[in-house]
């Protein structure tokens, strides 16, 4: 078994008060900055208020990953003109989509971040011209010492998500339960629940999980309904 100083547990988003969290995990997944990038002051409050040791990870902005069209952008009050809707998502090298990663290196610089996750809608699927995209945003832009992380979530072969991560320098991110890891240093799962959000994992899956990270150092993140009490009992496995 890796010691467990490899193997880091937290959750997707601050569940209860920060300084609560602070006190029962070393670890967190910065979820407001996919919506809409936070005031570069609270990027700095966060930073001064996390103990020695403590580490953020941080989703990219939307804007980049995803179309006009989302959800997502109704949720974060995000107005685009529609004429402008192709200018937007799926890593358009447009300059709104690269002044949205500049913006977002902005805040993940200010944070402290150390990994930052692509996270790609279902829709974007493995088209030349995804894929192109995919190739010229990550030759182009400034990595400014992160390490990038991509979670696709749509249907992609095995062998062109190995062949983008390896020739990209991307760590693929998956849900250890529902797909494998296919490439990285290290691993980073993100945990939605098995069968959604409202699940809660069992003993038995939490053992199996030992298991899958084993292998490599390892980012756990739990992002179900359940999440802070199964990260705990997950930490409190790796620990024993």
């Amino acid at each position: 078994m890796k010691p467990a100083s490899d193997i880091k547990v937290g959750c997707c988003g601050f569940i209860v008060s920060q300084a609560e969290y602070f006190k029962l995990f070393r670890l967190i997944e910065v979820q407001n900055t996919f919506y809409q990038l936070p005031r570069l002051g609270t990027a700095e409050k966060w930073r001064d208020s996390a103990p020695p040791g403590f580490e953020f990870t941080m989703k990219a902005w939307q804007l980049i990953t995803h179309e006009p069209s989302s959800p997502t952008y109704r949720r974060a009050n995000i107005k685009i003109d529609p004429n402008s809707f192709d200018r937007y998502g799926n890593f358009r090298t447009t300059p709104e989509v690269l002044d949205a990663w500049d913006r977002t290196a902005q805040f993940a610089r200010t944070l402290g971040a150390t990994i930052v996750l692509f996270q790609c809608p279902a829709r974007f699927r493995p088209t030349k011209d995804n894929v192109k995209n995919m190739r010229e945003f990550f030759g182009r832009i400034d990595r400014a010492g992160f390490r990038f992380a991509w979670e696709p979530r749509g249907t992609w072969p095995a062998e062109l998500m190995l062949q983008l991560c390896e020739e990209l320098r991307l760590i693929h991110c998956v849900d250890p339960f529902k797909n494998k890891h296919l490439f990285g240093d290290l691993q980073y799962f993100r945990l939605h629940g098995i069968t959604g959000y409202a699940y809660r994992y069992s003993d038995e899956d939490l053992q199996r999980l030992k298991e899958l990270v084993e292998e490599k150092p390892t980012y756990v993140l739990f992002n179900n309904n359940w999440m802070k009490d199964d990260a705990l009992r997950f930490g409190e496995l790796i620990r024993a």
